[in-house]
């Protein structure tokens, strides 16, 4: 028996690789497939339904909601004479005009050192669409990783100068320069939830940090059947430098 909080809609893949659809999206709302027992709305129909509400009222969370609605159906183009869509946008275009219709102006960037390159592009086409663009990089005010309490060995290079990343550092400069909106450049793992943590502007990810994917993370879940398969038969082996005498 499904417990009320182990809802896996996940497991819905399978349901619509076989039929086409799910009981939350079907052509014909007649003809959908059955609700499954793990599915959220058994048991908690009505947080799904006041959590809508918000976006019916007049906030600005309602605001982004329906925006981010017209965004998702703009970036997709009819093909005459067919039921079918061609996607159209990229994420960069996505976000442009997300934050044009939600009449944002400054765009912060929280950048990783090593994508510099990328967001001096990115830079470039804010300004072109007349945003005012301001980008603080991970290693500002360069303090040594050995402040965090780590070991020489912790470090990418031991017995090299290494500064620390400094997210919180990032969002409070970003906050100072009062943007609208900030975007995350390849933060790392942890780096990029401290950071939304600290934002006052709303936060969103254009590029998430993958060293051996090009910075392309779903490629791992498309390659499971085969280079990455060993992430479902055997346990990642994660050593903590803390629990070292």
């Amino acid at each position: 028996m499904t417990k009320k909080n182990e809802f896996s809609c996940g497991l819905c893949g399978a349901v619509q690789q076989r039929s086409g659809a799910t009981n939350c999206w079907s052509a014909d709302p007649l003809k959908k497939p059955a609700k499954p027992a793990y599915c959220p709305t058994q048991d908690h129909h009505g947080v799904i339904r006041e959590a809508f509400e918000l976006y019916r009222s007049g906030s600005v969370d309602a605001k982004m909601a329906k925006v981010a609605a017209k965004v998702e159906g703009l970036c997709y183009q009819p093909v005459p004479g067919s039921s079918a869509v061609n996607a159209r946008w990229t994420r960069v275009e996505d976000t442009l005009a997300f934050a044009k219709l939600m009449g944002y102006q400054k765009i912060g960037i929280a950048t990783c050192i090593g994508l510099l390159d990328e967001t001096n592009r990115l830079t470039a086409i804010l300004k072109a669409q007349g945003f005012t663009p301001v980008s603080v990089c991970c290693k500002t005010g360069s303090i040594d990783k050995l402040e965090l309490g780590l070991r020489e060995e912790d470090k990418v290079r031991p017995a090299t100068f290494e500064p620390a990343c400094n997210p919180v550092a990032q969002a409070k400069l970003l906050n100072m320069a009062g943007t609208d909106m900030n975007l995350i450049v390849g933060l790392c793992i942890g780096h990029d939830m401290l950071f939304t943590k600290y934002s006052d502007a709303p936060v969103s990810t254009l590029v998430v940090k993958d060293r051996v994917t090009g910075h392309n993370p779903v490629s791992v879940l498309y390659g499971q059947n085969f280079y990455y398969k060993r992430l479902q038969v055997q346990p990642m082996v994660v050593e903590d430098a803390d629990n070292h005498e």
